[in-house]
């Protein structure tokens, strides 16, 4: 139900259902917004913050809301724009804002020039290598894994000399081929290289900031003047670091909002937990509110069915919030199952394909894979069929198969084809581009159709599945699910190359649908 009339309200408040009004309306005091996917998180804090700065409530200036990435912050800024509210309010993520912080006052404190800051870290830390073990011969993938787990060690805010410790308690294995004290003596000197060519990473920005802020008490003041009313977006993914930044910008202050859900912590493995945000009101309490948003306006009620069927299978189910679709009746999710890899890639291709010739208002379309590698031989289909497609690595945005000149010459002939005929339609969907992204990467997107390949034991989940990572691998099939608007198909092929190879398993993440 929307609320035309309310005595606290204003027109920036009347757009949002009762539960986000509850959230949106609360202004005062530590506020939790347990948020599932497709719930309007991102509309509720905007409209919270507009509407706290246009009655007064909030000094814009003061005011500060952190994001994940740069687009999201982008985003966040637009939407505020869009609602009347100030360009004085700071949309940042934690890096840019610790960056930001830690400029204004670093000539207060110190006469050193400003540190500069390390795009690629790789020659630093081959010469750290080389300084302990004697070689800097280390592939790439090694050399990923190894910046890696100094990250990891940093937003965890573990010390080179726990690390032994920290590695036996956890039964934790460091990469390429190095035990826990060779690993911790390799990070130690990747942190001397970086010092003696006064140098930062991007997790030395909080670092740094967590450490000014703590020792220099006008310094902390003059950076609490600008965070006293903070709001942070995708709480389950916060570290330790980065938690403890949130701790010294608040102080003794208790404006603080988080908005997360526990059901979408899919990077545990960098150092990311949702204890903040499951334990907020026990760190920051008694809450002024404490509200759930569980109605997913994204996705069809099938496909809401479904994502709660793969959490109500879990042991921590109780702690996941269960959706509902306000959405008229779809289509049932669909679960292919192929001979091999070739098969299942081939086949989604092709089906792309009739589904761009048959309808010219089919939206977006996505392919999610487990891992990077799954990528390729999905291009390779697209390309066979003259498919334009980007691909999102956990890295980022790579390529396009139609390059410039190619989509030039696509424009031009829509252009000159009738806005109905065959000529604009073929045309049309030469220029239509499908995502191919891994899951992780794929987080905060959405997508009218869905296909999530490679559902099998070893791929999703990820590994044997028996350790600590299954719920992980859970979510991150939840997280999947969830990308999907309209249609979902999920597959699996029984082996990579067809006879001969081991058979798989389907994956324990393939149920069988109500609807």
């Amino acid at each position: 139900m929307l609320h035309a009339e309310n005595p606290h309200d204003s027109e920036i408040l009347k757009s949002l259902d009762d539960d986000q009004f509850a959230a949106a309306s609360t202004v005062e005091g530590p506020v939790r917004i347990i948020a599932g996917a497709g719930a309007g998180k991102t509309r509720t804090i905007t409209h919270r913050i507009a509407y706290a700065c246009s009655i007064g409530a909030w000094n814009p200036s003061e005011t500060l809301a952190v994001t994940f990435s740069v687009k999201a912050a982008e985003e966040m800024k637009t939407r505020l724009m869009s609602l009347g509210a100030s360009e004085a309010i700071q949309t940042a993520t934690f890096h840019a804002a610790a960056l930001a912080q830690i400029r204004n006052v670093w000539y207060e404190l110190s006469d050193a020039p400003f540190p500069q800051i390390i795009q690629d870290p790789r020659a630093l830390l081959a010469v750290a290598l080389k300084r302990v073990s004697g070689t800097d011969d280390i592939d790439a993938m090694q050399m990923r894994d190894l910046l890696a787990e100094i990250a990891w060690m940093k937003v965890s805010l573990i010390a080179p000399q726990d690390y032994e410790r920290v590695c036996s308690a956890l039964h934790r294995v460091p990469p390429a081929d190095l035990d826990p004290q060779a690993m911790a003596a390799v990070m130690s000197a990747f942190e001397q290289e970086k010092s003696s060519r006064n140098q930062i990473d991007f997790n030395d920005m909080l670092l740094i900031d967590c450490n000014i802020i703590e020792r220099h008490p006008e310094a902390a003041e003059s950076i609490r003047k600008r965070t006293k009313h903070v709001t942070v977006d995708e709480y389950q993914d916060v570290s330790p670091l980065q938690h403890r930044l949130l701790q010294l910008w608040m102080g003794k202050g208790k404006s603080v909002c988080v908005v997360g859900d526990a059901a979408q912590t899919i990077y545990s493995f960098a150092g990311a937990s949702s204890y903040y945000l499951r334990h907020f009101a026990e760190e920051f309490g008694p809450l002024a509110a404490d509200v759930e948003l569980n109605t997913d306006y994204r996705s069809t009620p099938q496909i809401v069915n479904y994502a709660n069927m793969v959490l109500s299978k879990s042991p921590e189910s109780a702690t996941y919030l269960s959706l509902k679709s306000p959405r008229k009746q779809g289509k049932r999710v669909n679960t292919v199952v192929f001979p091999d890899d070739s098969s299942e890639v081939g086949a989604i291709a092709q089906r792309i394909s009739r589904m761009m010739k048959a309808d010219k208002d089919i939206g977006s379309i996505a392919i999610l894979t487990r891992v990077n590698a799954q990528q390729r031989a999905v291009c390779a289909a697209l390309g066979e069929r003259n498919i334009r497609y980007q691909v999102r690595t956990d890295s980022g945005w790579q390529s396009s198969t139609v390059d410039s000149g190619k989509a030039q010459d696509l424009s031009r002939a829509l252009k000159g084809a009738s806005a109905d005929g065959e000529e604009a339609q073929a045309a049309r969907n030469a220029l239509r581009t499908v995502t191919v992204s891994t899951i992780h990467a794929a987080k905060g997107l959405e997508f009218s159709h869905v296909f999530i390949i490679g559902c099998s034991e070893g791929l999703i989940p990820f590994g044997s599945g028996q350790d600590g990572n299954l719920e992980e691998e859970r979510r991150l099939m939840y997280v999947g699910i969830t990308r999907a608007e309209d249609v979902l198909t999920l597959s699996f092929a029984r082996s990579a190359r067809g006879n001969g190879y081991t058979e798989r398993k389907p994956s324990r993440f393939l149920l069988r649908s109500r609807a």
